[in-house]
């Protein structure tokens, strides 16, 4: 039986030997220039190299491969803005297995077209919450597809966890590990694999001001939402989960927020220096560091790069 209960230790290394042949080991990548700016020693996990583009891969996977014969029957589906879309229409294609992803009808071209190519129906829903459930649970009554969390499961947060699992094996001593905040599940591996495998780490989230609510959660001790979702960063604009929050709320240190334009700088930077693409989200938490920077002198920094799917029409012609 599949446990149902927060990823130990055991099953964390269980996921990781699982997906192993579905996943790339993805390089750490460092840059001098980066270091001076921000007086720290960072080591970039680049899950921009991952299959499917994004560390979503990971938890996809785990999470397919522990369903059982008769779930696996009537195939999978889930809702995704991309990344996670992507990596169950991946995962699925892998095991012979149909997939659905109902994504909302603004979601960026190259990671609607990547979802299908990847072998996936794809149902399209309003850019909200609710209608993305709807529409998902109208296709499992017709179906009776088994649902993919994109965060909010535990077999997701241990497959995510094997990133941070990999990060402290490669790069000893951490002082630091930055991940961004979006519906938690990253974050959440995070934590379990530094309190697993690098007790001496800390976690530190890093969070849009424009999407806060993780980071008033963590104040309130409740789990918030926001008003709004007016951020570049569109892979963070996913609440909380009550599978994620326990697991942040006990294990993160603080989640440091941050502006558009910081965002913004922190993209270009790495792109520039570092001669990388990656996704606005993944830029955030660099920008978490450099606007905090008195926090990280002569720190050894951890950051996971989580995805790097633009949409280069639209980035280079603004359409």
């Amino acid at each position: 039986m599949v446990p149902n209960h927060i990823p130990s230790k055991e099953d964390i290394l269980a996921a990781h030997e699982r997906i192993a042949e579905y996943i790339h080991m993805t390089p750490i990548l460092t840059s001098k220039t980066i270091d001076k700016f921000s007086g720290a020693s960072v080591f970039f996990k680049c899950e921009n190299f991952q299959k499917v583009g994004a560390f979503k891969k990971r938890g996809a996977t785990n999470a397919i491969l522990c369903l059982s014969d008769e779930q696996k029957a009537n195939g999978v589906i889930t809702h995704s803005s991309g990344n996670h879309g992507q990596a169950v229409a991946l995962a699925a294609g892998e095991q012979g297995i149909k997939a659905t992803v109902v994504m909302p009808d603004n979601s960026p071209a190259v990671k609607i077209e990547a979802t299908k190519g990847y072998g996936a129906e794809v149902v399209f829903c309003s850019a909200n919450i609710e209608n993305r459930r709807e529409i998902v649970d109208r296709v499992i009554n017709k179906t009776g597809a088994h649902f993919i969390p994109p965060f909010n499961d535990y077999q997701i947060i241990a497959g995510q966890a094997t990133a941070a699992k990999e990060l402290i094996e490669e790069i000893e001593n951490l002082d630091i590990i930055i991940a961004p905040i979006g519906g938690g599940g990253l974050i959440s591996g995070t934590c379990l694999s530094a309190k697993y495998f690098s007790p001496s780490t800390t976690v530190i989230g890093a969070e849009p001001e424009e999407v806060d609510d993780a980071f008033r959660s963590l104040k309130s001790g409740e789990i918030e939402s926001n008003a709004s979702t007016n951020t570049i960063a569109e892979g963070l604009k996913t609440p909380l989960g009550d599978k994620t929050f326990p697991i942040i709320r006990e294990y993160v240190e603080e989640i440091i927020t941050v502006t558009e334009s910081e965002i913004i700088e922190a993209l270009k930077l790495i792109w520039e220096r570092m001669k990388i693409i990656v996704e606005p989200s993944s830029a955030v938490p660099l920008a978490a560091l450099l606007n905090s920077k008195e926090k990280f002198q002569s720190q050894k920094i951890g950051i996971i790069l989580t995805g790097g799917n633009i949409d280069v029409k639209s980035a280079l012609f603004g359409n």
